[in-house]
């Protein structure tokens, strides 16, 4: 094996960089002229365009890319010439100095101009269009820089990714190295996007013992917020234990052992008996406490309402409903279905209840009634729904104001909400659509907002997939023997039955095959070949959709994969859908972050609740429109589908992934006029009847099924296996852990 080589250069471009392990694969110029650019492999973490960089490593060469630089370790050296240092300050490493700007400073203070902004800042002012203000943002910004690097190089040495370095920065600033090296765990409870596996190999790298009992609690902590990420409101204990002893290979006894201290302490997991979601023996379910907190709050608001002897509109208690809703047929020139005037009456009377029901059965329209009714008697009903988009619709089909839970609520940073049972919603009926969104945490806030004496009404198709947060809400609350009453709709209307896209989410629903042929609205394209069917799902959205229905590629089309991974996931797809509809262009500005390109045009989702941002805050699942590119000001700006414009510090951008094609789960509660879904059989644990249904359901207009066969066949056939793990139902027919003492 060669020995070690040095090598120097300007880094000009990142061609590739994973985010995770910090693996890069980067030009650099190393100045021998001819414009020859060489690449360069290997961990350039937190390395910037425009950086000169001593480089250790060895040489070697690829087969399609010939000779290339493999680094071991590199070391940042500011540059010495004047180009040098103009492309280093305009490379967007430091805020408020872009290309332009760069050129000024570096014109007027020449190679002395990186002293200047260290020792001398305010000589900054002497450069044409720099005042005061933006002298002061450069100043932090270099500042900044300088800490940030310092502990960059640290944690480096940890292999922590770029993003991730800077996020801890953000977080702990002066005190970032001293909580890395003694109380690395905190990172993944404390720090987004450091999960526990990241925080255990920092704590390897700087010495924490494998069996130390910090560690384990960490771990079993971690394990009971994977399976709330996976929808479980808790683990029966024995599993927790197996998968804890399975994460972290240390003995049982070390486990049990570090859980009981767990659940002694008040902030760490409650231990209680509930039924088995299996039926059967009742098991110890272990929740991490605000999980606990939330199912056992939800329960006892939801017996609440349903008891008081309160009622904020009592005009209902003996309304003579005949006259009522003959009055109520030549306000909407509709009568109602029997089951539909029985869900207009429940809602009216009763405290809490849940209108359910699929496509084309008139849920809308017995909302719209309900609505109708409640004003005429001069009730003040507020109206609401989990998303951006589902709200607007909401809106529309009332005619009156909706907004998102999260508005309605006020939510804070921190999470917690403006209304609450202490100061509640000042509404006499609150409506909730697309109800089946609602996970545990948010519908506990929801809850103990509406006043005593007020009327909620829940609406949503149980039927489709559970929230993407943990929790059954919906399901639990329509259990049989529970309290709360509730009104399913089954009939379908004689219009919605000329739709193949409503005809063939009942059928599916029922465990029948869609129907493929001879429909305007809901078609099949059969590719068996897993990467075919992905291109060929990107040409019909792209191109034949467009083309054929005169839809808007962009707005109109949405691609709805069952999973993120693979050829025809929609990670793979975001990029080609990106490539078809939003290219690069010279004269469009983007970004790069990480793998990803960020473009003006673009269309993105948040991936996280950020309660910081916007208004009242800005959630996982918020899609908008990339508007605005600014390298000087380091911004990305998005028009979300909440009529909102909210900024992003390029460092922030992990917050945001294309949206062109999402996944079916993170669809929910969104329609389109037109759906695209690949189903191929490299998807086949995730294929069942709910994920099929749901991603149907999305669409107004038109359906397009891109795969196989077969795959449509196993989704169709397969139930989704298991209920999560909730005991929201048992505690809602009041029950406690000590019924099993």
């Amino acid at each position: 094996m060669s020995n070690m080589a040095v090598l120097e250069g300007v880094l000009e471009r990142i061609t590739y960089a994973n985010e995770e392990n910090g693996y890069t694969v980067a030009r650099v110029d190393t100045g021998r002229g001819a414009g020859d650019l060489l690449t360069v492999v290997g961990a350039l973490l937190g390395a910037q365009v425009g950086e000169s960089l001593r480089m250790e490593g060895r040489w070697g060469s690829h087969s399609q890319y010939g000779k290339q630089f493999t680094v071991e370790n590199y070391t940042t050296v500011l540059p010495a010439t004047i180009q040098g240092i103009r492309r280093y300050l305009g490379s967007g490493l430091i805020k408020g100095i872009g290309p332009v700007m760069a050129d000024r400073i570096t014109t007027h203070f020449g190679v002395d101009t990186l002293d200047i902004i260290e020792q001398e800042p305010k000589r900054l002012v002497e450069v044409p269009g720099l005042g005061p203000k933006r002298t002061k943002m450069i100043a932090t910004a270099w500042e900044e820089q300088k800490a940030i690097k310092e502990v960059m190089v640290f944690l480096q040495s940890v292999e922590v990714s770029t993003s991730i370095a800077v996020r801890i920065y953000k977080k702990y600033e002066d005190a970032s190295i001293s909580v890395v090296k003694n109380q690395p765990y905190r990172l993944a409870s404390d720090v987004w996007g450091i999960g526990f596996l990241t925080a255990d190999r920092i704590a390897q790298a700087v010495g924490i013992p494998h069996d130390s009992p910090e560690r384990v609690k960490a771990g079993l902590q971690y394990a009971l917020s994977q399976s709330s990420d996976q929808g479980h409101c808790y683990l029966p204990e024995e599993r927790l234990i197996a998968d804890g002893v399975k994460l972290l290979q240390v003995d049982t006894g070390l486990v049990i052992e570090c859980l009981a201290e767990l659940a002694a302490d008040p902030e760490g997991v409650v231990r209680e008996k509930v039924p088995s979601p299996e039926g059967g023996e009742p098991v110890t379910a272990v929740y991490l406490v605000p999980f606990h907190r939330a199912e056992l709050s939800l329960a006892g608001q939801v017996r609440r309402l349903l008891k008081t002897g309160e009622d904020r509109m009592p005009a209902f208690r003996d309304v003579d409903w005949d006259k009522a809703l003959a009055w109520l047929a030549t306000r909407t020139g509709a009568t109602l279905a029997p089951e539909q005037e029985q869900a207009v009456r429940l809602a009216l009377s009763r405290k809490v209840a849940v209108l359910t029901g699929g496509p084309g059965c008139g849920k809308s329209f017995t909302v719209r009634s309900i609505v109708e009714l409640a004003r005429a008697k001069k009730a003040k009903v507020v109206l609401a729904a989990p998303t951006g988009r589902a709200a607007k619709r909401l809106s529309e089909l009332t005619g009156a104001e909706a907004s998102t839970v999260h508005r309605l609520l006020e939510l804070k940073p921190g999470g917690d909400a403006a209304y609450d049972r202490d100061r509640p919603l000042d509404a006499d009926l609150v409506v909730v659509d697309e109800a089946s969104m609602l996970d545990l945490l948010l519908a506990n806030k929801l809850v103990k907002a509406v006043a005593p004496g007020a009327h909620l009404l829940l609406v949503g198709d149980v039927d489709q997939l559970p929230s993407v947060g943990a929790g059954e809400v919906l399901g639990d609350l329509l259990a049989e023997g529970g309290p709360v009453p509730a009104v399913r709709l089954t009939r379908i209307f004689r219009q919605a039955q000329q739709s193949g896209v409503v005809t063939n989410a009942h059928r599916i629903n029922a465990g029948q095959p869609p129907l493929t042929e001879g429909l305007s609205d809901f078609f099949l394209f059969v590719e068996d070949e897993t990467e075919d069917a992905g291109k060929l799902a990107v040409d019909v959205a792209a191109r034949r959709i467009p083309a054929k229905f005169g839809l808007d590629p962009r707005r109109d089309v949405q691609v709805l994969a069952p999973m993120h991974r693979g050829p025809a996931g929609a990670g793979n797809l975001n990029g080609l859908l990106q490539q078809a509809i939003t290219p690069a262009r010279p004269d469009l500005p983007e970004k790069r972050f990480g793998g990803r390109v960020f473009r003006v045009g673009d269309k993105v989702t948040q991936i996280r609740n950020n309660y910081d941002k916007g208004e009242n805050g800005v959630f996982n699942g918020t899609v908008g429109v990339v508007t605005g590119l600014d390298p000087d000001e380091q911004r990305l700006t998005v028009h979300t589908d909440e009529d909102e414009e909210i900024g992003y510090d390029f460092d922030e951008l992990d917050e945001l992934a294309h949206a062109y094609a999402m996944t079916i789960h993170r669809s929910q509660g969104s329609e389109y006029p037109a759906v695209v879904i690949p189903v191929t059989t490299s998807a086949w644990m995730m294929l069942q009847r709910n994920l099929l249904y749901t991603a149907v359901t999305r669409a107004k207009k038109l359906v397009v099924l891109v795969g196989s066969r077969k795959a449509i066949g196993q989704a169709v056939r397969t139930v989704s296996a298991g209920r999560r793990c909730t005991a929201l139902d048992f505690r809602l027919r009041g029950g406690s852990g000590e019924d099993f003492a």
